[in-house]
C-alpha cells in the first residue's frame, strides 16, 4: 500500500488514484464495514483457498463501468487473486502525514465511494483533482492519471474541480 510504503526515504511524495488513503490502524475492511449509507458494496466473493476475487458477472458495472466492454470482460477474467489478509491488514504510520500527496477522485467509482475518496484526500491534505471515471479510471482515463502524476513529480497541481 502506497500509504505505508511511501515512508521509504527515497519516496518524496504520494499519488493516490481512486485508492484508500488510510490512517494508522485502518484497513480495507474498516472502510467496507463503515461505508456511508447507500454506498455500493464491492462484489467480493467468499474466499477460495485464502484468496479473494470480484464476482466476474458484476465486475464491469462495479469496477470498470466506463471501460470498453471487451476490455472490461478481459479484466474480469484475468483478475489476480488477492489474499484474505489484504482486507484486514492494518496500516502502521501513513506517509501522507510527513510527505506531500496528490489524489485523483474518480467521481463514478462503485468500489470506493467518491465522497469517501474526497474525505480521505482532505484528511491527508492531498492536492486533489476529480475525474469522471470508474474505479478503473487508470484504464479509462490514462491521460488524466498521467497528468496528475506529472504534476506531482513537478510538485504542483491545479485543485480546480
Amino acid at each position: 500500500m502506497v500509504t505505508e510504503a511511501g515512508n521509504d526515504p527515497k519516496v518524496v511524495g504520494l499519488v493516490y488514484v481512486a485508492a484508500f488513503a488510510s490512517d494508522r490502524g485502518e484497513s480495507v475492511e474498516t472502510f467496507i464495514k463503515n461505508a456511508p449509507a447507500g454506498a455500493p458494496v464491492p462484489p467480493i466473493l467468499p474466499p477460495q483457498d485464502g484468496f479473494l476475487f470480484l464476482d466476474r458477472s458484476k465486475f464491469a458495472p462495479s469496477f470498470a463501468a466506463d471501460v470498453n466492454p471487451g476490455l472490461a470482460a478481459f479484466m474480469a477474467d484475468s483478475q489476480v487473486p488477492w489474499g484474505v489478509q489484504a482486507l484486514s491488514g492494518m496500516l502502521g504510520e501513513p506517509a501522507w502525514k510527513s510527505k506531500p500527496s496528490w489524489y485523483l477522485v474518480s467521481t463514478e467509482d462503485k468500489m470506493i465511494p467518491p465522497d469517501a475518496q474526497r474525505a480521505m484526500s482532505k484528511r491527508a491534505g492531498s492536492k486533489a483533482v476529480e475525474v469522471k471515471g470508474s474505479h478503473a479510471v487508470y484504464v479509462s482515463q490514462p491521460r488524466a492519471v498521467a497528468s496528475l502524476i506529472e504534476q506531482a513529480a513537478n510538485g504542483s497541481v491545479s485543485t480546480g474541480k
